[in-house]
């Protein structure tokens, strides 16, 4: 099998991951402690697969101008469109508290388009990211799968969508569609990419982790503390460390 259709597959496969969020968050009961743990957990895998995938790696392909550049970039990119998102009524589109979500439906009643776009947003920079690491020679970097099997993301927020009323064949539909999208986002990775100099997949590796990082810090982080308050830094603490080289 081709490693463009690979590189979709498992980013379809990461971004069905959502999907099974959404249905546990939709179906099975759980307390805002629980899901602000689960959270605050998959923020600290995202952090490791950042820290020590692809930083380590777009440090050793491309130097250091290449990877401040572009962290740098996608830090600064995410942060204005997210902003943008928050005035579109999508600023808590992690959030399961529908008291904190109400204030997003009372500044734009039809933020649902934006819930959308910020799922998109928050999605795209992951499943690039398995499109590159087929470029290492074929296989696809393990660390960088585990960290798109975001299930907190989809559980959060399809908790807080169903609070606020919205029906379950909405939600279904969304993550599906995101799910569909990741796979296209991680077959363009490969193709884009593919016999490209070094130091342009090192500056997109690095693109990438700043925007997840900003990601991670603007939108799982506050669902995280808001639940487990003084042991959100533990939890997500914890994951990293098990997770990082220095243990091997």
């Amino acid at each position: 099998m081709p490693l463009s259709i690979q590189a979709g597959l498992w980013g379809l496969l990461s971004g069905s991951a959502l999907l099974l969020g959404a249905a546990a968050g939709w179906f099975v009961p759980m307390s805002r402690r629980t899901i602000s743990e689960i959270m605050a957990f998959g923020a600290g895998v995202l952090i490791a697969a950042l820290s020590f995938e692809l930083m380590e790696e777009a440090w050793q392909r491309g130097g250091f101008p290449p990877v401040a550049a572009g962290f740098l970039g996608g830090a600064f990119v995410y942060t204005i469109v997210n902003k943008l998102l928050a005035a579109w009524g999508a600023k808590h589109r992690k959030r399961a508290n529908p008291a904190v979500r109400e204030q997003d439906k009372q500044q734009n009643t039809a933020n649902g388009t934006a819930l959308a776009v910020g799922a998109l947003l928050d999605g795209i920079p992951e499943s690039i990211v398995i499109g590159v690491s087929l470029l290492r020679g074929g296989a696809v970097g393990l660390v960088a799968v585990i960290a798109v099997l975001n299930i907190p993301e989809g559980l959060s927020s399809a908790a807080g969508m169903k609070a606020e009323g919205r029906k379950f064949s909405h939600v279904m539909m969304l993550w599906a569609a995101i799910a569909a999208i990741a796979g296209v986002a991680a077959w363009f990775g490969y193709v884009a990419l593919n016999g490209v100099d070094a130091r342009v997949i090192a500056a997109v590796e690095a693109t990438a982790a700043g925007a997840i990082l900003t990601m991670v810090v603007d939108t799982m982080v506050p669902e995280a503390f808001e639940g487990t308050h003084d042991y959100a830094g533990l939890s997500q603490l914890q994951v990293s460390w098990r997770r990082s080289p220095w243990r091997r």
